[in-house]
Order: structure tokens, then C-alpha cells, then sequence
């Protein structure tokens, strides 16, 4: 175990084996921190958060605060953090409202610089939040899903596992499963085809999540009848996922993007001067 002479660790914390603190670290009374995990400069574990095994937690990194709310709790809820998790520079993770609930953040996950996980938060494995990434209390998080930089996420909402969210996107309704979000419309512009092999779903899968995406997007079906058709058309496999995902919204899912109609053809006439004739051009003019 190494513990930098000038951070201020508390006696009544709970340390693993070999666990390592960098200088003016703040580990408060009641933090746990795993086997091998490194608190850098200026990291702060506060009070009931539970660290496991192998973490690295970046300069100014604040895990454990009081959820931020209007309305105060005596005595909040905890946050719980899995193994080989790292979290960068200036990350903030915040504990669950009630006394008997937490925060949690699973296994393998990146959270970048600035990124933040509000109280009552729930991150699967393997997710990436990229830089000042934002989560609103309560949000869920699938695994390996992967949210770009600057983009939020409105309170309640779910992200689905292997989900892609571009840059900059403010999502305020449930993304499902294995989808793209393009961070300018905030819509729906396919499947994640990149997260999908990396998480080494075989073709044949893949083929039936296209099948169940046009059932999803394109089928112009009522509500219910394409619940009902989700789920005795995909029984097995990924592709049965969405419809369970898609009974517990309590917000709606995002839609679709889809393409601009075409532009009108103009046929602009103008004199040729050469010829003292008159030709006619064909331009295609850009909406916008």
C-alpha cells in the first residue's frame, strides 16, 4: 500500500491490499477501496461509495457526492463501482437518493474527462462516456454502450445495451437496443453495425436485428400490435430484446431519421451569348 504523505485519508476507511493514493486524495470515513486500485492527485472518495478491485481514478475525480437535489436527504444512499473501471480527470459520480438504494456503475467502463453520473444512476459493463458526457438521476445504462462527447441524457431515460450516441446529442426518451443516435437530430439512424461485431454478435443475429428494425421503424404498425408482433416474430436470441425494452418505457423511444424527399429540379433559361441563342440548364437546388 502507498499513501502520498500529503493525502488525507481517513483512519475509519477501509483499504485493500496494495491500493495506492497520490497527493491531497481525500478519502473520507466509510469509503471501501478494492485490491490495486489508484487514487491520483486530488481524487476524493467520499463516504458511502464502495470501490472494487483495480480502478483508476483520475486527478480531481469527486465519487460519492451528495445526490443534487432541491431537496436534501438526511442521509443518502450509497454508490457502488465495480473492477477495472477508469475514471478520468474531473468525472463526478453521485450517491442514491434514499438510504437504502446506490448509485451504480458496473465493470470495464471508461468515463472520461468531465463526464458526470447523477444519483440513482445505474451503468452496465463496458460503457464509455465519452468527454463531459451527462447523466440525469435515475438513467440506465445498457452494456457497452457508448455516448459521445457532450451528449445528455434526460432523467429517467434508458439507454439500450450496445447502443451508440453521437456527440452532443440530448436525448429525453429511451433509446433501444443496438441503435445509433445521430448527435445532430438526436434520432434514430440504424444499428450500431460497428458495436454489434465488436461485441461479437454472429451475422445470422445481425440479420434478424435488421428484420426486427424494419418491424420497429417502418412497420407502421399501432403500439400494441407491434408489441405483439415483436414477440412472436423474435423468440430467441438478441433480437427478442426489444420488445421487453420497449414495455417498460415510461417515456416513449426515439424515432427514426429519416431521409429529406427529394429536391425539385429548376429549369433556369438564360440567353447564350455566343449563339444569340437560348439554352436551358438543369440545377438541383439545395433545400436550405
Amino acid at each position: 500500500m502507498t499513501i502520498h504523505p500529503l493525502a488525507d485519508v481517513s483512519p475509519y476507511a477501509q483499504l485493500g491490499a496494495d491500493v495506492s493514493i497520490g497527493p491531497f486524495a481525500v478519502v473520507e470515513a466509510g469509503a471501501t477501496i478494492g485490491d490495486r486500485t489508484q487514487l491520483y492527485a486530488r481524487a476524493t472518495v467520499k463516504s458511502g461509495t464502495t470501490l472494487g478491485c483495480d480502478n483508476i481514478v483520475g486527478e480531481g475525480a469527486v465519487l460519492g457526492g451528495k445526490p443534487q437535489h432541491v431537496h436534501q436527504p438526511e442521509e443518502p444512499g450509497g454508490l457502488t463501482v465495480g473492477d477495472r473501471n477508469v475514471i478520468r480527470e474531473n468525472a463526478t459520480i453521485h450517491r442514491a437518493f434514499d438510504t437504502q438504494t446506490s448509485t451504480i456503475v458496473g465493470n470495464d467502463c471508461l468515463i472520461m474527462v468531465g463526464s458526470h453520473i447523477a444519483h440513482d444512476c445505474t451503468v452496465g459493463d463496458h460503457v464509455v462516456l465519452t468527454n463531459n458526457a451527462l447523466l440525469g438521476g435515475h438513467v440506465t445504462v445498457g452494456d457497452r454502450a457508448y455516448l459521445g462527447g457532450g451528449s445528455a441524457v434526460h432523467q429517467h431515460c434508458r439507454i439500450g445495451r450496445v447502443a451508440m450516441i453521437g456527440g452532443l446529442a440530448r436525448l429525453d426518451q429511451d433509446v433501444p437496443p443496438f441503435m445509433t443516435v445521430d448527435g445532430e437530430t438526436n434520432q434514430v439512424v440504424g444499428l450500431n453495425r460497428v458495436g454489434l461485431r465488436r461485441a461479437g454478435v454472429d451475422p445470422q443475429e445481425r440479420t434478424e436485428l435488421k428484420e426486427a428494425y424494419q418491424l420497429l421503424y417502418r412497420g407502421g404498425l399501432p403500439w400494441e400490435t407491434l408489441l405483439e408482433a415483436l414477440e412472436e416474430r423474435f423468440t430467441r436470441g438478441i433480437a427478442s430484446e426489444f420488445a421487453p425494452f420497449l414495455r417498460q418505457t415510461t417515456r416513449g423511444y426515439v424515432r427514426e431519421r429519416r431521409s429529406l424527399p427529394p429536391q425539385p429540379t429548376i429549369r433556369l433559361v438564360r440567353e447564350d451569348p455566343l449563339t444569340d441563342g437560348q439554352f436551358i440548364r438543369e440545377q438541383i437546388l439545395q433545400a436550405g
